[in-house]
């Protein structure tokens, strides 16, 4: 069985607490993050084995599906994910600036991993709905061809659910620019 991450975003913080509770009682998974994002949803990020992490978001899905309104299981997470999602990824080279904004926390998860996967770029952030009326956004840098392309594709992954807002590639941003970035 392979590691696997998994997130269910609720639409209000009691059903998020009730949907954390079920997950958690469902299979062995550890909880990696669990509170509330605005406006007033909240998000559950466990981790586990594939089929314990999928039980979990299937058990949550199934019982508040009215009220969730975002989830993913992702299978081999790309190991720069969690960095960017708390704020700590070293950028030693920055190139190219790529930027794409979700309109929920999942949507945003799961594009930064496929756009990682896409090419060869580094992701600096993931900012997930922190007072931005439940919106979220991916940074990443690299290359221009490659920036290009893993934003493509993040916007690709986004749009499959309806989640995409909007994005950019600035080939050559100014340093202080990137000053306000890193």
């Amino acid at each position: 069985m392979s590691k696997a991450i998994g997130m269910v975003e609720c639409q209000n913080i009691s059903t998020g607490i009730k949907a954390a509770d079920l997950m958690i009682k469902t299979a062995e998974v550890e909880v990696l993050e669990c509170q509330p994002v605005c406006p007033g949803k909240y998000i559950i990020l466990i981790s586990g084995d594939l089929s314990a992490v999928k039980a979990s978001v299937d058990a949550a899905k199934t019982v508040h599906a009215q009220k969730v309104v975002g989830a993913f299981v992702l299978g081999n997470p790309h190991e720069s994910v969690f960095p960017a999602i708390y704020g700590v990824s070293e950028v030693p080279n920055a190139k190219a600036l790529g930027v794409m904004e979700t309109f929920n926390v999942a949507a945003a998860i799961v594009a930064a991993d496929a756009a990682a996967k896409t090419s060869l770029v580094n992701l600096i952030e993931l900012r997930l709905a922190r007072g931005m009326g439940g919106k979220s956004y991916l940074l990443l840098t690299g290359d221009v061809a490659a920036v290009t392309a893993a934003i493509e594709r993040a916007e690709q992954v986004a749009a499959e659910d309806g989640m995409m807002l909007d994005s950019a590639v600035i080939p050559n941003p100014d340093k202080r620019l990137w000053d306000s970035i890193l």
